[in-house]
């Protein structure tokens, strides 16, 4: 999908050359790719900044709807559609960070400048996201329309009768989200507000934001008196972290307000060329140890649950002179046959990486399952240099084998391994792509062992590779096990997010942690079941909710690398300018739909349904709509309504009602178990036929489907399906006279029969 995407930008930059642009300009060119490509074409066309694009299917509605040229004919269609970038006229950034959580809005101007102005042309919104990003929103004002984004739950997305098509609306790749506008006329200013959030990264006591702001040099516009205005604001609370020092920004920012906690700058010109540069922002906290604080909040009116809300955090602070743990690993790898290719390379080679950063004291085993087991040895192996070696050869021969998914006796397996550890940290690594029938039973067996297994039992780190496979499963399961949860769907990214993960666990300096007013206070309610370890490259957040009154004093106890024991006291402070429950909103759907999952609660399912359409978070339980309002019509319908309430209520439906079009679902799912079953592999979930293709299949799904697919072959059907309009009318007229002919000739070979 993302490289058609870059191929129909490619295909729109060449269209864009027809474009006149007065006497400042002759034309648009088309950027020149880097010579060679550092991250390939595909890549280089992709959005790096909020962009929006012409969708464009008859290359003859391309011009200036302010001068219009005279060009010559073209023939035919686009098909797909090219996508001319629109010229944007102004871009206002506003990052509002608290702790590791930031809330990014961009408000933009763009101009339909290629599209002439009697035609118009949908319009395609793509927004890049940062590290862990979620998409918010979307507002869209037009002269005479206005649009915005809307989450409904499930039942009311079955009354919505209009449904968009997959490209308009959904994620091209999982950090870039697009949204297509219908209908814009040529010459139109369009006013676009986006808003998403995404995660601060941590390492060594820095906290880095960074937000995609490279905007490529074609959304410049042309014309060089149209004024161009940036904006850069930035506002900080870290909620009760004092201290904190500036360290490096990528944009000229002025600092405008700074107290305690809470920081704020500003950057603000005219420009002669947008950013091109992404906006990135760090900064420290001055503590080198350990620390730690309580955030305590009301609930807002508008709260589905109206308990108090808490928050714990705990920072491992910048001292890496501390201790961690000895390990003892086992890797627990899924080698079936939709594993194949880059899904099973990358996890290798991350595999491999892992072992070389273990230490002489550390040990480690391997274990590859499809429908059967496969262990590099009997028993636990140190990481020496030379048994390093040996896994590395050994993995390198396993290859992908036809099979169903079995989790259960591999995990076993990887249990009974580290049953009997003493001094080091136990840890299991679940890499697979697929999903399981049994999966409920493998967290319940899992509670009771880890909960009988006392303290430093194994933790259970789960990465899951695609949407085949159940996240929430895998987040289940790591929580019960006390460790982290990944998951990614872009391929591109496996290697690097599993060593991410491995990179957290290795470096974990702090264990069985327990909060000593959690235990002993039925009211307080924690939303993680078991609190995970603190690692040095990621502060850990606990939320849940409260009744009545919070204890006055609280204590985070834990065991250090050194095995033994830490006691801190946490400061509790009323969180002030922080929307704690936006703030915790992601996290807590997350929890609770894991949970849900288990459950199988209903009750639960909906509290995470009002609190994703409270928050505009996207759930497994809602549905993102958009609605369209019509501005003129508003007007007339609001005036002339009480005239038809006289005459017949029952025809009046409410005027300002906004027109619903409900999108397709963006949520991952749970699992999809005849794929895994079929071994389908990652990546193919989003690959459709051509939309004729598709009804051409449709239509021959009967014996003289079963025929056709027998008969021809899938590319002769999509290269049909492309066909131009003249070309498909002069086949179907031949194809008529041959079948004519045909019948003929079968009516004359039976009456002749029947003659004789």
């Amino acid at each position: 999908m993302a490289e058609d995407f870059a191929k129909a930008v490619e295909d729109g930059l060449k269209l864009a050359k027809r474009i006149y642009l007065g006497k400042d300009k002759a034309v648009m060119t088309a950027p020149k790719p880097p010579s060679p490509p550092v991250q390939g074409l595909a890549d280089y066309y992709l959005p790096s900044a909020p962009m929006v694009y012409a969708v464009i299917s008859d290359p003859g509605f391309v011009d200036n709807p302010d001068f219009p040229s005279y060009q010559p004919h073209v023939y035919g269609r686009c098909d797909p559609p090219a996508l001319i970038p629109l010229q944007m006229s102004g871009v206002d950034l506003e990052v509002n960070c608290y702790g590791d959580t930031a809330f990014v809005q961009i408000s933009g101007k763009w101009r339909v400048h290629c599209v002439m102005g009697s035609h118009s042309c949908d319009c395609r919104i793509a927004v890049p996201m940062g590290n862990q990003g979620s998409i918010l929103g979307v507002e869209v004002d037009l002269p005479k329309k206005s649009y915005s984004t809307e989450l409904v739950g499930l039942e009311e997305s079955k009354c919505i009768e209009k449904i968009a098509r997959p490209q308009d609306g959904g994620f091209m790749k999982p950090h870039i989200f697009m949204l297509t506008i219908p209908q814009v006329d040529g010459g139109t200013n369009i006013s676009i507000k986006l808003r998403w959030s995404q995660k601060l990264l941590y390492n060594d006591g820095q906290f880095t934001l960074t937000v995609p702001f490279s905007f490529p040099e074609y959304v410049t516009p042309a014309v060089r008196k149209i004024s161009k205005k940036e904006k850069i604001q930035l506002n900080v609370n870290s909620g009760i972290v004092t201290g904190i020092l500036c360290k490096a920004t990528s944009h000229p920012l002025k600092e405008t307000k700074r107290h305690a906690e809470k920081f704020s700058f500003l950057y603000e010109s005219e420009v002669l060329t947008w950013s091109k540069t992404d906006f990135s922002f760090s900064y420290s906290v001055s503590s080198s140890n350990m620390f730690g604080g309580v955030l305590l909040q009301s609930p807002p009116l508008y709260d589905h649950d109206q308990r108090d809300m808490f928050c714990v955090y705990l920072l491992p602070g910048s001292q890496k002179s501390t201790e961690v743990f000895k390990k003892e690993v086992v890797f627990v790898i899924d080698i079936t046959d939709s594993m194949q290719g880059r899904p099973l390379e990358a996890t290798k080679n991350a595999i491999s990486s892992a072992m070389s950063k273990l230490g002489p004291e550390d040990s480690f085993n391997i274990i590859t399952f499809s429908s059967e087991t496969s262990l590099f040895s009997t028993s636990m192996e140190l990481a020496s240099k030379e048994a390093i070696e040996r896994a590395t050869t050994w993995l390198s021969t396993k290859s992908t084998v036809e099979g169903s998914t079995c989790i259960s006796i591999p995990l076993e397996h990887a249990y009974e391994m580290l049953s009997n550890t003493s001094g080091s940290l136990p840890m299991i690594f679940l890499i697979t792509d697929g999903a399981v029938e049994d999966e409920r039973n493998i967290c319940d067996q899992m509670k009771k062992r880890l909960k009988n297994s006392g303290s430093l039992c194994p933790r259970i780190h789960t990465f899951g590779i695609g949407s085949f496979c159940n996240h929430y499963f895998l987040r289940m399961l790591a929580m019960i096990g006390r460790g982290e949860f990944d998951a990614v769907c872009d391929l591109d990214l496996i290697d690097n997010r599993i060593q991410k993960l491995f990179s957290n666990a290795f470096s974990t300096v702090l264990a069985d942690i327990t909060v000593d007013a959690f235990n002993d206070h039925e009211q307080i309610e924690v939303y993680s079941s078991c609190i995970p370890d603190l690692s040095f490259e990621s502060p850990l957040t606990i939320c849940g909710r409260y009744e009545g009154s919070f204890p006055d004093t609280l204590k985070a106890k834990g065991i250090l690398g050194d095995l033994s024991s830490f006691v801190m006291d946490l400061k509790i402070v009323r969180a002030k300018d922080i929307p704690l429950d936006r703030v915790l909103s992601r996290q807590e759907i997350d929890l609770l739909t894991a949970q849900a999952w288990l459950s199988e609660n209903k009750q639960l399912e909906q509290k995470v349904a009002q609190l994703s359409k409270v928050t505009c978070n996207i759930s497994e339980y809602t549905r993102m709509v958009l609605l369209e309002k019509n501005k003129i019509d508003k007007a007339i319908e609001s005036s002339g309504a009480q005239k038809v309430k006289k005459t017949d209520p029952h025809k009046i439906k409410d005027p300002l009602a906004p027109r619903k079009t409900l999108l397709q679902s963006l949520s991952v799912g749970f699992g999809d178990l005849t794929a895994t079953a079929e071994n389908i592999r990652p990546g193919f979930e989003q690959q459709k036929l051509p939309d004729a293709a598709e009804v051409f299949l449709k239509a021959t799904s009967d014996c003289c489907g079963r025929m056709c697919n027998r008969c021809c072959c899938m590319c002769c059907i999509q290269c049909c399906s492309k066909m131009n309009d003249q070309c498909a009318i002069v086949l179907t007229q031949i194809f008529t006279a041959l079948a004519f002919i045909g019948c003929i000739e079968c009516c004359t070979l039976c009456c002749g029969q029947d003659g004789q």
